[in-house]
């Protein structure tokens, strides 16, 4: 810039000296420099004053680096137990927090921990805190596997040498005996801790969902805290007392886009869709499909479809769906009545322990409405720990009685809980209405009750054939109970309410993808045996689908064998067209089906099973055909369980002892899956 400006002040002057010589008088500057002379100029004070100065590079604001030493933890806020978690639905983190909550009763301070938000590996240096301990409710998922939060914790155990000397532990194990692995998971946990050399502080406790588990869990954590108190000398304080662990916030003044209206995570996450999607960030898919599958009879069964366009979810034949369901809308308005409360009053629930990770029990700030109608399980019987504190507020004498023996370990506050609560079925509202002098704040119940949890369901679909949806196939709960009221599954009743308009109203459903190991043989060619009864029928189909789409892509296919079973053909044979059409076109190469009230006598798969047990010897023994079982976890899957060792002692000439051995090695080579249910 500044060479050319001494340039054109050096061309001004030669052109002046010229002019002199020749005497004609010209003026100093032509309107050309003059006009070069303005642009020069206002470049200059451009360059100088208007000029973007540079910005400074600011310097990075360090982001809150999350705790992950649960020892250190506990030792900024005074805590000597630790009471670890893993957790599926939920009910392994609510026990975990009644023994938190608990340990203060002993003079002891409790901390409610998940082990995927910690590194696990410290265990060894909680000997560094005095008179500690760790707690460990531990959940069995699948086939004998650790819950998803729990399983690094479970990889370290099997991986680590550490020496868990002066380590105090004890286990509480969840699970349910329909299933072959039977509270695996805790059992390892207790005996793992113990060869690292964990000093164990009371027995492995073993909860039975198919029996009672809350009554186990009772009955456990009865004898626990003796056993706690006389291995460290404490006593307990006093009364048994109700603590509350939030404290209400009223919001009068808020900007309502600030409030939570169902979202899982992040606030408008609903509105604003950003993948990956997953139990904390669920997609919305609209539903495309809702029919009725079965004829006739007294139930509903139906198929459903969920468009996932654009979600970027990929999926697998056997995968589950998970959906978040909503409470019926008839029942949080009666509890909003019965409490006499403004169920669109805005809240928070502030965690009292200011260090605790959990600051919310459910997304706040929020309406009651929202959180009845979103978070909380008001559907299902509450626990004894619910009664326990909710006693406090019924005026009536023999109600506060009533509920306080209930929620005891007593044989008799026992049998009340399971005749009065469970086996007639009473949810909060039906307790509500049968107990009139109980008049809880309805914060404190918002605080006990349980999060609603997302239903799983075996996909019905291939993702090769339906690459942008995904199907679902369930039956409608719905039965009167001994109270005469209508109980009413939360997520069937509510699926089925999602019907496909032309009104222009498209119905959603929150949903993600859970990945299975109920998986198809890797080689097309090997044979396929598929045994599901009713529902259980759902991941067949997909399963059908795809080995259809592999003979129209030239693959050799293997005998795909289908056991199917109903009530009755002109019921409740659920996809009988396309089963039939599958079997025309020679994908399907047997359609079996046990129709098992159509006759005097009951028919059903496990007497199909055997009826064909020469085949079947043959295709699971010398062809390496992979058997799949889908459905009810209690009686069908012990009972195909039993035809199969009664095929390979009568037709293979083995005992029973090998029989049974033979179909768990079986399962360990992938080659029986189960995805049952209880």
């Amino acid at each position: 810039m500044t060479s050319l400006i001494f340039v054109k002040i050096i061309h001004i002057f030669t052109d002046s000296a010229r002019g002199s010589q020749s005497f004609t008088p010209e003026p100093l500057l032509g309107s050309l420099d003059i006009f070069l002379f303005s642009l020069i100029a206002g470049l200059l004070i451009y360059w100088f004053f208007f000029r973007k100065k540079p910005e400074p590079v600011p310097e990075m604001k360090t982001q809150q680096i999350r705790e992950t030493s649960f020892i250190e933890k506990m030792k900024k806020t005074n805590r000597n137990v630790v009471v670890f978690y893993g957790s599926q639905t939920g009910t392994a983190e609510e026990f975990a927090n009644r023994l938190a909550k608990d340990a203060q009763r002993y003079g002891m301070k409790g901390m409610p921990t998940d082990p995927e938000e910690y590194d696990m590996s410290e265990l060894s240096r909680l000997k560094e805190i005095p008179n500690s301990m760790a707690v460990f409710c531990m959940a069995t998922y699948g086939e004998g596997d650790p819950t998803d939060n729990a399983q690094e914790f479970y990889d370290w155990m099997q991986g680590t040498d550490d020496d868990l000397a002066g380590v105090n532990f004890a286990v509480f194990g969840l699970g349910n005996k329909t299933y072959e692995h039977f509270n695996a998971t805790g059992k390892y946990t207790d005996k793992r801790l113990a060869e690292l050399g964990g000093n164990r502080v009371f027995d492995l406790g073993l909860g039975d969902d198919d029996s009672n588990l809350e009554e186990d869990f009772i009955s456990w954590k009865e004898q626990f805290w003796p056993a706690v108190c006389e291995f460290f000398g404490v006593e307990a304080t006093g009364e048994d007392s109700s603590i509350r662990q939030f404290e209400l916030v009223v919001h009068n003044d808020i900007n309502m886009n600030e409030v939570y209206t169902g979202e899982m995570g992040r606030l408008k996450s609903f509105q604003t869709q950003k993948p990956p999607f997953d139990s904390k960030n669920p997609f919305l898919a609209t539903v495309t499909g809702n029919r009725k599958l079965n004829e006739g009879g007294n139930r509903h069964l139906m198929h459903i479809e969920l468009d996932i366009t654009d979600s970027k979810i990929r999926y697998d034949s056997g995968d589950h769906v998970a959906v978040y369901p909503t409470n019926d809308a008839a029942v949080v308005n009666r509890i909003g009545e019965r409490l006499g409360v403004d169920l669109d009053t805005v809240i928070s629930l502030k965690n009292l322990d200011e260090e605790s990770n959990k600051k919310h029990p459910f997304p706040c700030p929020t309406t009651y409405r929202t959180a009845l109608t979103h978070y909380l399980d008001i559907n299902n019987t509450p626990r004894t720990n619910v009664l326990f504190e909710l006693a406090q507020y019924a005026s009536d004498p023999q109600e506060q009685e009533n509920m306080r023996k209930m929620a005891s370990a007593s044989p008799e506050g026992k049998a009340l809980y399971h005749s009065w609560v469970l086996d007639s079925e009473r949810n909060i509202l039906a307790i509500l209405e049968d107990l009139p002098s109980l008049n809880p704040p309805i914060d404190h119940l918002c605080e006990l009750l349980p999060r609603l949890q997302a239903r799983y369901y075996s996909i019905a679909s291939s993702s090769k054939v339906y690459p942008t949806s995904i199907h679902i196939c369930a039956v409608v709960i719905e039965y009167t109970t001994k109270t005469e009221r209508v109980f009413k599954g939360v997520a069937t009743n509510w699926l089925k309410n999602k019907e496909v308009t032309d009104n222009g109203h498209k119905h959603t459903v929150p949903m993600y993808v859970r990945r299975s190991q109920f998986r198809l043989p890797f080689k097309p060619s090997n044979p396929i045996i598929m045994i599901g009864p009713g529902t259980g029928i759902a991941p067949f189909m997909g399963f059908i689908q795809e080995r259809a789409w592999q003979k129209e892509q030239g693959k050799e296919v293997g005998e795909t064998i289908l056991y199917f079973g109903c009530r009755h053909k002109n019921e409740d044979f659920l996809y009988q067209q396309e089963l039939e059409e599958f079997e025309r076109a020679g994908v399907l190469t047997q359609l079996n089906v046990a129709f098992s009230r159509d006759q005097e006598h009951k028919i059903y798969v496990q007497h199909l099973l055997k009826k064909n047990k020469e085949q079947l010897w043959k295709l699971i023994h010398s062809n390496n055909a992979h058997i799949y079982v889908c459905g009810d976890a209690r009686n069908m899957a012990r009972d195909v369980h039993t035809a199969f060792y009664e095929i390979a002692e009568e037709v293979g000439g083995l005992t029973h002892t090998q029989a049974v051995d033979y179909f768990k090695k079986l399962m360990t080579k992938g080659r029986y899956s189960q995805d049952v249910w209880s």
